[in-house]
């Protein structure tokens, strides 16, 4: 049964959302369309992503839990994880809409944005041959500070997100070796800062947010455009 665990993760993160996206009060299922375009673009770029380092070794997979299908080099499973996390992930985001009017960040979210965009810059810069650190934190950056001169309230994607870390830290702890005998997923650590969170890079921080907020700048826009 080992073979199923990285499916089983993927369909577990997304099964209580897909449900709770039939709420008639606050339905996400009539979002979908603009949702689904969003997600598949972004994915499409983490996947190309994906299958480049998985080629040059930054990271790997344990065929323990895979089922054995394969894109390329990657396994069936990372692709679904790609619209599985994501999908969870703005469905949080669009129920703190909905629940949540106060904008929690609304007075800090530029000045947050902007050491983001800095401090990962200068990581970035300075670890610039460790290629999961360099990528994630230079690409993570450059958006942040086009976010920033273009005066992207980031308030509210700043503040599901943060409750995203949780089920974040539960699922990405699973496959990177918490709680079971080896990791899903493997890192080089000569290719990232060797910082863990339990058992977690902390690269892996930037590279979800990174994920999360560019689905959701394209998933938004495209609803104004609707409007």
């Amino acid at each position: 049964m080992d073979k199923y665990l990285y499916l089983t993760i993927n369909i577990a993160s997304v099964f209580v959302p897909f449900l709770a996206s039939f709420y008639p009060k606050h339905p996400f299922y009539k979002q979908w369309k603009n949702y689904f375009i969003a997600n598949v673009i972004v994915a499409a770029l983490f996947i190309v992503w994906d299958i480049l380092f998985t080629d040059i070794g930054v990271w790997g997979f344990n065929n323990r839990y895979l089922i054995g299908i394969k894109l390329i080099n990657i396994p069936v499973e990372e692709v679904l994880f790609f619209f599985c996390i994501p999908y969870s992930s703005v469905f949080v985001y669009f129920s703190l809409n909905y629940l949540v009017q106060k904008k929690i960040f609304e007075k800090s979210h530029e000045l947050i944005t902007l050491f983001l965009a800095i401090g990962l810059a200068i990581i970035g810069l300075l670890f610039f041959k460790r290629l999961y650190t360099s990528v994630t934190f230079l690409i993570t950056s450059c958006f942040l500070f086009y976010n920033y001169i273009k005066k992207t309230n980031f308030s509210r994607i700043y503040f599901s997100y943060s409750i995203t870390l949780f089920f974040f830290f539960i699922v990405n702890g699973i496959l990177t070796g918490s709680f079971i005998d080896e990791p899903v997923v493997w890192y080089n650590n000569n290719e990232n800062l060797g910082i863990r969170m339990g058992t977690i890079p902390v690269e892996d921080t930037f590279y979800g947010f990174l994920l999360i907020a560019s689905i959701i700048q394209i998933f938004e826009r495209l609803n104004q455009k609707k409007i």
